[in-house]
């Protein structure tokens, strides 16, 4: 698959990053991977980020990261286009993104630098040796420390021409107008916010009409339902799920920082695909946050 195909399959349908399977020690658990895969796949999605930010990218050993990927690659090579998380320092990122490729992803996401602080056109830089890395396509993940404006995005289209996809975790609508207007149909635009459903409609509207779904690893029927509810503009549909599920939902993940990937994998232990415990720094939900989102989940109905 060369970049021009995966950005073509990256503009439309609904995206989603499975967490990755630990066992009750912490260890990666490959069997209860495979099997997230297997049940996810046929659901829909237009591709899975192995290892992203709900993988818990951040806590993976090196020797696991290989494993993961080639365990989703091998998984769903007759299924659903994998894209491999990666990211770091910029030697580090680049020793995950071959070694990705290697492994057969149809594509990268890349993730942002961690600790420190850099300009903008250091930024590009580190963008920029990572595409120039690889061959196959890459998406930016506009977040956190990486926030890229719009001149700069459209300097790397020129120099990369495998990075074809912008995802947006800042929620900046002035900075999302800017690159969506002057990178045009350069890039495919992806929603990144986390529970980005919340979005959804505010983003379509803004020409963002992708988006990636962490609740699609425990209710994926749900999620599939509101994407369609979105695509066709049924805001009775969006507005009923929003106000039975996503509220709720929000006020649970909300508690504590770290929720965002941790209430995932309680919704996948409560689906019947237990991933088992997040990794340090991160943290579980306490029992009584555990039984509010079953109490939600067993609301959605049969998946």
């Amino acid at each position: 698959m060369n970049p021009q195909e995966l950005k073509s399959i990256l503009s439309s349908g609904l995206l989603s990053f499975p967490v990755t399977d630990f066992n009750a020690q912490g260890d990666f658990n490959r069997a209860g991977y495979i099997k997230r895969l297997e049940w996810l796949a046929p659901y829909g999605a237009s591709a899975l980020f192995a290892a992203g930010g709900t993988g818990e990218f951040f806590s993976l050993a090196a020797s696991e990261y290989s494993e993961i990927i080639k365990t989703a690659v091998d998984t769903c090579e007759t299924s659903v286009p994998i894209l491999a998380g990666v990211g770091g320092s910029t030697r580090q990122a680049i020793e995950y993104a071959q070694e990705a490729e290697r492994l057969g992803a149809k594509g990268l996401l890349l993730l942002p630098h961690y600790l420190t602080e850099a300009s903008q056109d250091g930024v590009a830089a580190h963008v920029e040796a990572v595409c120039k890395s690889v061959n196959i396509g890459v998406v930016i993940y506009n977040r956190n420390v990486c926030r890229l404006t719009a001149p700069l995005l459209e300097r790397l289209a020129e120099r990369c021409p495998n990075l074809i996809g912008y995802k947006d975790g800042l929620g900046d609508i002035e900075l999302m107008v800017s690159i969506r207007r002057r990178l045009g149909d350069r890039f495919s635009y992806l929603g990144g916010l986390p529970t980005a459903e919340v979005y959804a409609a505010a983003y379509k509207a803004l020409g963002v009409p992708v988006y990636s779904s962490a609740v699609f690893n425990f209710i994926p029927k749900t999620a599939m339902d509101f994407y369609h509810a979105i695509a066709r503009e049924d805001h009775a549909t969006v507005g009923k799920i929003i106000d039975d599920f996503f509220l709720p939902y929000l006020d649970i993940r909300n508690r504590k920082a770290g929720y965002a990937v941790s209430i995932v994998k309680a919704g996948a232990k409560i689906a019947g695909y237990d991933a088992g415990p997040v990794r340090a720094p991160l943290t579980d939900l306490l029992p009584e946050e555990y039984e509010a989102l079953a109490a939600l989940i067993d609301k959605q109905g049969a998946q």
